[in-house]
């Protein structure tokens, strides 16, 4: 893909999130096509179905979050420093991405496939991470990143049905509870 249509189709990308993230997945393709400043035609030239931006938005949502990882470990002050801020990134994908997660446990095949691939691209990146964290001596050892991110993603459901539950605290918790004594 030229570098002009690479970044178009990010553009178009991030605003299908954005679109998403305000009025769900059934938003009006007209609205997305507004918000990125091209027409309706050129968002079904790259994807004749709504499915198709769905999961193309799902996939790059998870693409930033993966590749945020290993910047965030040369970046950060410590490698624990760098475990709480890719998990802020990860629970940002969850919570913000709720009409995302829903359409995922639709009936569409288009959509299975991307349980397996959200854990494929995920997992190793809070593996090593963690494993970062451990060998600094900043976390005990033993994490097993599966565990960590289901439970993440326990703490994020029913987010959106009580105002009053805000999952961050309870994470914020749980990755104290990891540090070494």
């Amino acid at each position: 893909m030229r570098a002009d249509a690479r970044r178009n189709q990010e553009k178009l990308l991030a605003a299908a999130a954005e679109v998403f993230v305000g009025s769900g997945v059934d938003a009006p393709i007209r609205q997305i096509a507004a918000r990125a400043g091209v027409g309706m035609g050129t968002i079904y030239r790259h994807f004749p179905t709504r499915s198709d931006l769905v999961v193309a938005v799902f996939r790059h949502q998870i693409e930033e979050c993966a590749e945020a990882g290993p910047r965030l470990l040369s970046e950060a002050g410590s490698p624990f420093t760098a475990l709480q801020r890719w998990i802020d990134l990860f629970v940002d994908l969850l919570v913000t991405k709720h009409g995302l997660a829903q359409a995922l446990q639709s009936d569409n095949s288009r959509f299975a496939p991307l349980h397996a691939y959200f854990l494929d691209r995920l997992q190793p990146v809070a593996t090593r991470l963690l494993d970062a964290a451990a060998e600094a001596g900043e976390i005990r050892p033993g994490i097993h990143p599966y565990e960590l991110l289901r439970g993440i993603g326990n703490l994020c459901i029913g987010h959106d049905d009580d105002p009053r539950y805000d999952p961050r605290r309870l994470i914020t918790l749980l990755l104290q509870g990891l540090r070494r004594p």
